[in-house]
């Protein structure tokens, strides 16, 4: 479910900021110049709701790196609104909304917080039911 929501999060990056932009899911390349986003789940958490359905908690981390040298600040935040209203809701099988968004500069580097939760529902393998069970007992008394 995390890759799927990775994916649909850069087919939503690529289709707001286009070719220009370098998107990274698996590690940052050394060789990376600016305009380039890193997306990595940071603390993803898995809760029993009820029955077989698990409340998945998935808090992304969307790193933007500018280009600019000298107007990084103002490039970061006009990248931050332009995030928010584009994975504002994804498509993940469905449109998949997008909760506790936040984001922040640091270093000249934008941090994009946001989370994609969802209810899974756990298909378990049956219990091998008992065909017949037979007790004898023997009381003396």
């Amino acid at each position: 479910m995390l890759n799927t929501i990775m994916e649909a999060i850069s087919v939503a990056l690529d289709a707001e900021f286009g070719d220009g932009y370098e998107i990274y899911i698996e590690e940052i390349s050394q060789d990376m110049g600016g305009h380039a986003f890193f997306i990595q789940c940071l603390n993803p958490t898995d809760r029993l709701f009820l029955g077989k359905r698990h409340f998945r908690q998935n808090q992304f981390c969307i790193q933007y790196f500018p280009l600019s040298e000298d107007d990084r600040n103002r490039e970061c935040y006009e990248v931050l609104e332009r995030m928010e209203l584009c994975l504002e809701y994804i498509d993940v099988d469905g449109p998949m909304m997008g909760t506790k968004m936040s984001g922040k500069v640091v270093d000249g580097v934008l941090n994009f917080f946001v989370n994609y939760d969802c209810f899974v529902y756990r298909r378990g393998e049956a219990i091998p039911m008992m065909e017949e069970v037979s007790s004898e007992t023997h009381v003396k008394g």
